[in-house]
């Protein structure tokens, strides 16, 4: 008996030993990572925007130049309380223009005559920031906004006192990111531009830096002097 037992023992001992050898190292762990390539409007925004608003502005202080802080996209849809698939199919939308799962806008309360329930979903909405919100700007600006329809600039007046713009889109297929075969409805658009200006002429001026087509000279000086 005790000649099998220690059969046994030597038996065991190799598979341990197998089990506590370190696993080689897979060769793509050993890959460097690429460096991720900065958007081309930030690099433009902090190289040759900022000196360009530091003067026009007469701003001594680096810091205080205004700047892009989020953006928001923002999709209501009434038939949603109807139908909830045309809701899933908005959401899938928002996301491939945006790059970033939406999230669904809910009720606050319930209204009778529309036949709404509170909680009930209506829409969708996604905000963006840093990276992702300098890529969609620039697509906005350079290819979605030349598709639209008759364009001939977008209008100065929607700003809301405090340099946050808001922009209205009719039909969302202005966007190249979407396969117009598989869009079963044309929907509409706001977005929502929030900056850090204290006035909405250095709103207005950051934007048409940035390239924002607008179509008139847009707000007067004298509201960025009253708020400075």
């Amino acid at each position: 008996m005790a000649e099998e037992t220690e059969k046994k023992a030597k038996a065991k001992r190799p598979e341990k030993e197998a089990k506590k050898a370190p696993a080689p190292k897979r060769a793509a762990e050993e890959r460097p990572s690429e460096p991720r390539v900065p958007p081309r409007l930030k690099v433009r925004y902090e190289q040759e925007i900022v000196p360009r608003l530091m003067q026009e502005l007469k701003i001594e202080n680096r810091m205080r130049v205004p700047r892009v802080q989020k953006i928001v996209i923002n999709l209501g849809l009434g038939e949603a309380r109807e139908n909830v698939k045309l809701l899933e199919t908005a959401v899938e939308e928002i996301r491939q223009i945006a790059g970033q799962k939406p999230v669904m806008t809910r009720a606050r309360k319930a209204i009778s005559n529309f036949k709404l329930r509170q909680g009930m979903p209506i829409g969708a909405m996604v905000t963006l920031r840093r990276d992702r919100m300098y890529e969609f700007l620039d697509r906005l600006i350079n290819v979605a906004l030349p598709r639209v329809r008759d364009f001939r600039g977008v209008s100065d007046k929607a700003f809301d006192g405090r340099g946050n713009y808001s922009l209205g889109i009719r039909e969302h297929v202005i966007f190249p990111e979407l396969n117009l075969d598989k869009v079963d409805k044309v929907k509409g658009l706001t977005i929502t531009i929030a900056t850090t200006a204290r006035s909405d002429f250095e709103g207005y001026t950051l934007l048409k830096e940035l390239g924002m087509p607008f179509r008139s000279a847009g707000p007067e000086r004298g509201a960025a002097v009253e708020a400075a």
